[in-house]
């Protein structure tokens, strides 16, 4: 496969940076607003979020991660069943605003997982979502992100991956294509 990096480390931390700032122009002070991670890689974005969140705030921000492995249309189709990761969510979320994050929207079928779970554990005010990548042209189910980091246009045969310098080593987002023969 070729690949096309389309966020290098100086764009990723410009783009969650803005990201912050227009959580904050929405909820201000995050008195009544909670982040929830989708796991696996929505909990990178919570993470980062949180700490940029804080450096700018000065106030310590709820967040948590959910786990959506049972609430997957999918869960029965695969061969090799996915392993459950932990849910943490150590707070109330009724009557709260919820922002769910994950890296990448594609199909929206998570987000509609990641909703499913999430009502297990209260009844919201309101939930948004905030997606670091948008790839917005294969969407199986009505679902958009309030907050979208870059918008990518792609083909179903290629593949986003976010990459995270905790993890990775380097902050990128890369577009992988496979190499056509000729």
């Amino acid at each position: 496969m070729e690949n096309q990096v389309i966020l290098n480390s100086r764009h990723f931390e410009l783009t969650i940076n803005r990201l912050c700032y227009q959580l904050i122009e929405t909820h201000e002070d995050f008195s009544n607003t909670v982040l929830i991670g989708l796991q696996p890689r929505g909990i990178n974005v919570v993470a980062r979020i949180k700490s940029q969140l804080e450096s700018i705030l000065d106030r310590e921000i709820m967040c948590g991660n959910l786990d959506i492995t049972f609430h997957r249309d999918d869960f029965r189709r695969r061969e090799s069943p996915p392993i459950p990761s932990a849910t943490n969510i150590d707070f109330v979320i009724e009557n709260k605003h919820v922002v769910l994050m994950d890296d990448v929207l594609f199909t929206g079928r998570t987000i509609r997982s990641g909703l499913d779970a999430l009502l297990a554990y209260g009844r919201p005010t309101k939930v948004e979502l905030l997606s670091l990548i948008d790839r917005r042209f294969r969407r199986d189910l009505p679902i958009q992100a309030d907050y979208v980091g870059k918008t990518v246009d792609t083909l179903v045969s290629e593949r986003v991956a976010v990459e995270w310098k905790e993890i990775e080593g380097e902050d990128k987002v890369i577009l992988y294509t496979p190499e056509s023969n000729g």
